[in-house]
């Protein structure tokens, strides 16, 4: 099979084609589609595990790929029983929809960590890289990955990764909703902000990672900033941002509740 070796713009253009008919392909992996529908499966799924609802407008942005696009693929694809479009323009996958999306999250993910931990790469490089190898992963390949990086439970960025034990429960939160004065550590940078390439720049210039423990200096909706400090470093970041990064309280144990961060204004983070 030869590799996708496309760039993110050739990855946008063909995000934005016509989604040709789904044929099932060889291998013993689950019943396979086109690379623009893997696309689309994967992209519907990181959404999800960025929490809130997905709808197309919400794709579009993420994938950089025009709405009327958007609209035309999802149609295509509730039609071949990969996802439903629900009350709302909500977006579901089904069964059949998530297996596939799992696969490729799952790819993605192992490419990640192999191109970081075992290549060296940055966790931008790796990003951007795995995107252009995971449509050619065969099974085969993708086990012995897992094996050899000793069965990795998440991405570099801290995103779990399907099919692994999953990471210890924190009981994360977003860190825009982080009380003034308190102490968070990162649990992970979700795949939505990981497809913010500045986003990313920034946090790692900053040595934001997971594990990294942020004293909340100021919250600011006002001006829609917060800003933490760690190892002495002060790092600021747009509320918009920091919504797309999960944290924890330090105290946070496995099966220990922890409180409801309280929320600021809705309209104010909306306008931020």
């Amino acid at each position: 099979m030869t590799a996708d070796v496309a760039s993110p713009a050739a990855r946008r253009r063909r995000a934005s084609a016509r989604l040709p008919r789904v044929r099932a392909r060889p291998g013993g992996r689950p019943p396979g589609a086109s690379a623009s529908v893997e696309d689309y499966l994967e992209a519907i799924y990181d959404l999800t595990g960025s929490g809130g609802p997905v709808i197309g407008a919400r794709l579009a942005r993420h994938l950089k790929v025009s709405p009327p696009a958007v609209t035309e693929a999802l149609q295509r694809m509730a039609r071949a029983g990969y996802l439903r479009l629900q009350a709302g323009k909500q977006i579901v996958l089904t069964r059949r929809g998530k297996t596939l999306a799992e696969v490729m999250a799952r790819r993605h993910r192992l490419l990640e960590r192999w191109l970081t931990d075992i290549l060296g790469l940055d966790w931008i490089e790796a990003h951007e890289e795995a995107h252009r190898l995971e449509h050619a992963l065969s099974p085969r390949v993708e086990d012995r990955l897992a094996t050899i990086l000793g069965m990795p439970s998440t991405c570099p960025h801290g995103n779990p990764i399907p099919g692994m034990a999953g990471p210890r429960a924190t009981h994360p939160f977003p860190l825009d909703q982080a009380p003034e004065g308190s102490t968070v550590i990162v649990e992970r940078i979700t795949e939505e902000a990981e497809a913010d390439r500045k986003l990313l720049e920034h946090l790692w210039r900053n040595g934001v990672r997971p594990g990294t423990r942020l004293a909340i200096q100021e919250v600011a909706p006002w001006a829609g900033t917060i800003t933490g400090v760690s190892d002495g470093r002060t790092i600021a970041l747009g509320l918009v941002a920091a919504g797309k990064i999960c944290v924890y309280s330090p105290s946070a144990a496995p099966g220990t509740p922890q409180p409801t961060p309280p929320r600021r204004n809705a309209a104010l983070s909306a306008s931020a």
